[in-house]
C-alpha cells in the first residue's frame, strides 16, 4: 500500500496572482466549472491532462527566510536560456546564476511573492 500527491499546496499572499503567474510557468489551467477568481482565498490549477495539481491558499503572512520546498523546472520545448527569458518575462526574478561555462547549471529564480524555483536544462539539452 502506498499513497499518492493529491495535489501541492503553496501558501500565498494574493492565491490567484498566484493561480495565475504558475499556471503560465507551467501551462496549467484553472477548472472552467469552478473558475479562480481575485478575492478567492484558495485557488487550484490542473495540468493539461488532469493528473497534476497546485493548490494557492491565502496566508496572512509573507515568506519567512528561505522555501524548505521548491520546484525544479525543465522546458518542455527550448531550451533552457529561451524559457529563463521567458519566465523573467511572466514576472520571475533572478536570484542566483548557477550555470557554468560548459552550459551545465541552473538558474534560481523567485515568483511574484518570493518563493524559489530553479531551471534546469531539458534532456536534449544535456545529451
Amino acid at each position: 500500500m502506498t499513497a499518492r500527491i493529491s495535489h501541492l499546496s503553496f501558501d500565498a499572499l494574493d492565491a490567484h496572482a498566484q493561480s495565475v503567474f504558475w499556471a503560465a510557468v507551467l501551462g496549467f489551467a484553472e477548472d472552467p466549472d469552478d473558475p479562480n477568481e481575485p478575492g478567492h482565498e484558495e485557488c487550484m490549477i490542473f495540468s493539461p491532462d488532469g493528473n497534476q495539481r497546485v493548490l494557492f491558499i491565502e496566508v496572512p503572512d509573507a515568506k519567512q527566510i528561505k522555501n524548505r520546498l521548491h520546484l525544479d523546472l525543465e522546458p518542455a520545448e527550448g531550451t533552457r536560456d529561451a524559457e529563463l527569458a521567458r519566465l523573467l518575462g511572466l514576472g520571475a526574478t533572478e536570484v542566483a546564476d548557477r550555470r557554468r561555462g560548459d552550459g551545465s547549471g541552473w538558474v534560481v529564480l523567485a515568483d511574484p511573492e518570493g518563493n524559489e524555483f530553479c531551471i534546469l536544462r531539458n534532456a536534449a539539452e544535456r545529451s
